[in-house]
């Protein structure tokens, strides 16, 4: 396997790195950050997108008569990394949903939705997770129950980030009242404006002091979402009804491709390796310390090899290779890492990296201080890592599932 990127992408890297270096100002920025707190776009982010469209840099992998490029997912990772790195800007394939709506959707849904997300006219939500059920998503209640020629939505939905700016919500519901865990399960694309959805904030610890961007799960607000006799019409179903849980699998084993996750897990390894070869005084001492730099290089190491994991992914869906485990393998892998890099960063700025970005004295606007508050969220949110390390032995290494716990007897001995 060749790991170099070729000459043309290198290319294409290149002319991405000086658009963001002409376009990506600090206005432009000011508006990301208040579209990102809800506040709706700016007229200079408007006029960004519109020319990040214009080039063809949105949803390059998609096919052609969706909206895309029809051009190849390494092209699109390129793009997506730069973006993510200048800006924390997300222009890969068009957010949560279109993934998951190439693989399952018809074709009416395909020319419906696909099209607009890829020029950030849609945008989706992820309604997965309930306030009963934690990480257990088969456990979830909101049901959605037909009648004639509509579904109606009742239940709660919780920890939604951006439902406060998204379109549509990608929503997992019950559909068999009577059925337990994955079963009975279906996925409905439910705009946002329909009458009976509520949107409550939730402000998380990073909202004050503000997180300064780039902060892994650095986001001020979350949200609780509420349905209350919501009516659908039956095309917002996509795939089979009852098929929910599939749907929802492969669509977060593709969601999970690309630079966004993989940047959010080595971020922090890349910022320490700048910040001890920077000028920066606080951490002269501490550039030729054996103990920091072994570590350091031991943390290096392992970004690498998340790297090399998402672009195994990268060079799967290509090729329209199916996802077995690797998707679950990399959803470990990068999180654990950001976790331990966290810890350690924390370990060698000692009191810097308890300065938050309200502080005069915090290092790169206090990003590490909010890191260490953001980072074990990671292995969680979008599927537990101990979820993840199942489907690896189930599905990859085809174990089969562990036996139920036996009943204790109740006999003399027992007693």
């Amino acid at each position: 396997m060749d790991f170099v990127f070729t000459d043309d992408e290198e290319a294409m890297r290149a002319s991405v790195q000086a658009f963001i270096a002409e376009h990506i100002t600090d206005e432009v920025r000011k508006e990301l950050a208040d579209a990102h707190a809800g506040m709706g776009k700016g007229p200079q982010l408007r006029a960004l997108q519109e020319e990040i469209y214009r080039r063809g840099w949105l949803a390059i992998s998609w096919p052609k008569e969706y909206g895309g490029q029809g051009g190849a997912t390494v092209t699109q990772y390129i793009v997506e990394e730069e973006f993510v790195r200048a800006c924390d800007m997300r222009v890969g394939g068009g957010g949560t949903g279109g993934p998951a709506i190439l693989a399952s959707g018809t074709e009416q849904q395909k020319r419906e939705y696909l099209p607009a997300a890829s020029q950030l006219q849609i945008t989706f939500c992820q309604g997965y997770s309930e306030p009963h059920c934690g990480t257990d998503l088969a456990a979830l209640r909101c049901r959605a129950i037909r009648k004639g020629d509509k579904y109606v939505i009742n239940g709660q939905k919780i920890y939604t980030t951006n439902a406060q700016n998204a379109t549509h919500i990608f929503l997992l519901a019950r559909t068999n009242p009577d059925s337990r865990r994955q079963a009975g399960l279906s996925v409905f694309l439910v705009p946002m404006n329909t009458p009976g959805i509520t949107v409550r904030p939730l402000w998380t610890i990073q909202n004050d002091p503000k997180a300064p961007p780039n902060t892994t799960y650095g986001e001020s607000r979350t949200n609780e979402v509420f349905f209350d006799d919501v009516e659908v019409p039956a095309s917002c179903l996509l795939g089979e009804e009852g098929d929910g849980w599939s749907v929802t699998q492969r669509g977060l084993n593709l969601d999970r491709v690309g630079a966004w996750r993989y940047l959010m897990s080595v971020r922090r390894t890349e910022d320490i390796v700048n910040l001890l070869k920077s000028g920066d005084d606080r951490v002269a001492g501490l550039r030729n310390d054996p103990a920091v730099r072994d570590k350091i290089a031991d943390l290096w190491t392992e970004a690498q090899m998340c790297r090399l994991m998402t672009m195994r992914s990268i060079s799967i869906s290509s090729r329209g290779g199916k996802f077995v485990s690797e998707g679950a393998a990399e959803k470990v892998t990068g999180p654990e890492h950001g976790v331990r890099a966290t810890e350690a960063i924390s370990q060698i700025l000692g009191p810097y990296a308890e300065q938050l970005s309200s502080s005069p004295e915090a290092i790169e606007s206090g990003v590490y201080a909010h890191n260490l508050q953001g980072a074990f969220q990671s292995t969680v949110n979008h599927g537990s890592v101990q979820v993840m390390r199942d489907q690896i032995a189930r599905k990859g290494l085809g174990m089969p599932k562990p036996p139920s716990a036996a009943k204790p007897r109740r006999d003399v001995a027992s007693v």
